[in-house]
């Protein structure tokens, strides 16, 4: 048995990066009102459900959704605790291996929904071509 109650062998998943997984996400905001350090912004917006979309009742009042826009997070503010993880109803966020790495610039750090749901993520960041002269 592992010290912290787990069974030998199946050990929890690191603390690291975080993977969005878009399909799941309802941009219903509680990750980003739970995060104690504001890291993470979503920007959506409201669209009405046709009465024809799977789930649409046949009578009854209009439905809406919300419809994702934006989803970043700030990797210079996170502190890598999961409680957006733990905390979002419709288990859109999960950890996906290691911590991210290092760059050159505080901006390089804000991850936007295009590498947050890659499977590769964030350790395939494209790397600024070495000066003329150098070795990569």
């Amino acid at each position: 048995m592992h010290p912290h109650g787990h069974p030998a062998g199946d050990d929890p998943p690191a603390h690291g990066s975080i993977r969005l997984i878009e399909d799941k996400c309802t941009s219903c905001m509680i990750c980003v009102r739970e995060c104690p350090t504001w890291c993470i912004h979503i920007e959506s917006h409201s669209e009405e459900l046709p009465p024809t979309a799977p789930g649409h009742p046949s009578r009854g009042r209009e439905r809406r959704h919300n419809v994702l826009d934006s989803f970043d997070i700030d990797w210079s503010l996170c502190m890598y605790c999961g409680i957006c993880i733990e905390e979002c109803p419709f288990d859109a966020l999960e950890w996906a291996g290691p911590h991210v790495p290092g760059v050159d610039s505080r901006q390089a750090l804000v991850h936007d929904r295009s590498i947050l749901t890659s499977t590769h993520q964030l350790h395939t960041q494209p790397q600024p071509d070495p000066a003329p002269g150098q070795q990569p």
